[in-house]
């Protein structure tokens, strides 16, 4: 049996749309340190970061990371598709992947949580959240320029949504990007609305976010 920590909202919404893809029977914990009174002692044993998603495997060894659980379910239930079959278009979904991970979600808990880096000043805290912000979306941007889908494809992975999907549509959600990106990148935008049309992700970010909200 695997096991997924995660929340509603949260990033674990990318790692439970690939685990139902894989056919993969798992355990939903909820779990996050916003939620106190969640399973946080628990998630703290598997991951000492406290971070979700965290995805225990069956033979009890630890996967923390959304790129590296989706890369390696991946890898492992290649039938599936969550990643492209061709090396050369598997290497870029990877990259892709790594991107989001890199570049967009670490920006993310310096918007939501900007005094863990300016502790006691209100005003530079505020300034380094709409610094980061900023640096989100110019981000966001550039990945929209380097991996939209390609023409005639409906999906960044192609003929169906992938893994790298599945990450950009979650990661997307947050800290106002949908908004910048609809204006300054709508046909990136389009793309993103185009996955949360695909019944699986629509099934999975209803639970999520009441319907794609």
């Amino acid at each position: 049996m695997y096991t997924l920590y995660g929340s509603a909202g949260s990033g674990s919404a990318a790692i439970e749309l690939a685990l139902l893809r894989c056919d993969i029977e798992f355990l939903q914990v909820e779990a996050a340190s916003w939620q106190p009174d969640s399973a946080l002692s628990e998630l703290a044993r598997a991951n000492p970061l406290q971070q979700i998603p965290t995805l225990v495997l069956p033979d009890g060894s630890v996967l923390t990371e959304s790129a590296a659980i989706l890369i390696h379910l991946g890898l492992v239930f290649p039938q599936v598709g969550l990643l492209p079959a061709m090396p050369l278009e598997r290497a870029q979904a990877i990259r892709g992947l790594v991107y989001i991970a890199a570049n967009c979600y670490s920006q993310i808990s310096i918007v939501d949580y900007p005094e863990r880096w300016i502790a006691g000043d209100p005003a530079a805290a505020a300034l380094l959240r709409d610094g980061a912000r900023a640096q989100l979306h110019r981000h966001w941007g550039l990945f929209a320029d380097q991996f939209n889908a390609q023409s005639g494809q409906p999906f960044l992975n192609g003929e169906l949504p992938g893994a790298l999907d599945h990450l950009a549509a979650v990661v997307s959600k947050w800290s106002g990007t949908r908004a910048w990106l609809r204006q300054h990148k709508p046909e990136f935008h389009a793309t993103l609305e185009r996955i949360e049309t695909d019944p699986a992700v629509a099934a999975v970010f209803a639970r999520h976010w009441g319907g794609g909200g």
